[in-house]
């Protein structure tokens, strides 16, 4: 089950993000800036970027040199969802999450050598992001969220226990 989960979301979001990219550049006619749709006037558009860097447009230039890093992210996610097959399924959705952005800005970046990006919310003038890029900010705050929860589940110690930090 924990297997199927993980390959339903990471497949479907891998799709949907090569998907609206595609979408994106034949739309644009593969002209850099320009907006496709705004779906909200001087608050959030859609909008072809080309992206050199890593996620929201930062290291610009640099996200050549980063490739082999998604695609260890990427397999690290699906070997970790796979070999933990006990874990929450929130744990499994987590994974293929940061899977998908991973390997679907890898795929841009192998093809391109750079990735397309097209959501602007221009109110705040925030970079321009793609579907990848939410999966691994979502997968990020996830995990974050888990390791909380977790701190706030672990049972106190114990009195009788010794301090682990002052040495006896």
């Amino acid at each position: 089950m924990t297997r199927r989960l993980f390959f339903l979301v990471a497949a479907s979001m891998l799709f949907i993000d090569q998907f609206v990219k595609a979408w994106v550049r034949f739309a644009a006619n593969g002209a850099e800036g320009r907006t496709i749709f705004v779906l909200w006037p001087r608050v959030f558009e859609i909008k072809l970027v080309f992206n050199e860097g890593i996620a929201f447009g930062m290291l610009q230039g640099s996200g050549v040199l980063l490739a082999p890093i998604a695609a260890i992210i990427g397999i690290g996610a699906a070997w970790y969802s796979m070999r933990h097959k006990d874990e929450s399924k929130a744990t499994h959705v987590t994974m293929a999450l940061l899977c998908a952005g991973a390997i679907g800005n890898l795929i841009d970046r192998v093809v391109f050598n750079h990735v397309t990006d097209m959501f602007w919310i221009s109110a705040i003038n925030f970079p321009v992001f793609n579907v990848a890029d939410v999966c691994i900010t979502v997968a990020g705050v996830m995990l974050g969220l888990s390791v909380v929860i977790d701190l706030v589940k672990r049972p106190a110690p114990k009195e009788s226990d010794p301090d682990p930090i002052v040495p006896e």
